[in-house]
């Protein structure tokens, strides 16, 4: 099979993603944990300092330019979108909310699997902890007819 004929590495992750996701409950607990989580990550690094949570996305998006030039494009408009909204938060807020944030979707994302009776798939590999927020995105791109 020549190269321009074999599945770009994105599909083969999204399809490894979508594997331990198909109960449609555990997909909705992911449509809204996964950005809350990226935000509340975002968050507890804005705390630290703002720069710590630029450098995140800058280095998510050297990733995400690598696997998919359309994800990218939609990573970066919805990672600058949650920076703008952390840097419009009251400075106090940030750390407290982020962490409470945080922990409950992340409670959220586990009953999700204990639903799918799967366990989550970076147990396998540490890379889906940033293909999750793509299985995500494709959805919406799917639903508005956009190639990635």
């Amino acid at each position: 099979m020549t190269s321009a004929a074999q599945p770009r590495n994105i599909h083969t992750l999204l399809e490894i993603y979508s594997e331990s996701h198909r109960n449609p409950t555990n997909e909705l607990i992911h449509f809204v944990c996964v950005p809350v989580i990226v935000f509340s990550l975002l968050g507890i690094l804005w705390a630290v300092h703002p720069v710590l949570a630029l450098a995140a996305v800058l280095a998510a998006m050297w990733y995400y330019f690598q696997l998919s030039r359309p994800f990218a494009w939609g990573m970066l408009a919805m990672s600058a979108a949650m920076l703008a909204i952390l840097a419009a938060m009251p400075p106090m807020t940030v750390l407290p909310l982020s962490i409470a944030v945080f922990v409950v979707a992340w409670i959220g994302q586990f009953i999700g699997h204990k639903i799918e009776g799967k366990k989550p798939s970076f147990f396998d590999d540490l890379r889906f902890l940033l293909i999750g927020p793509l299985f995500v995105l494709g959805f919406l791109y799917r639903r508005l007819n956009l190639a990635y």
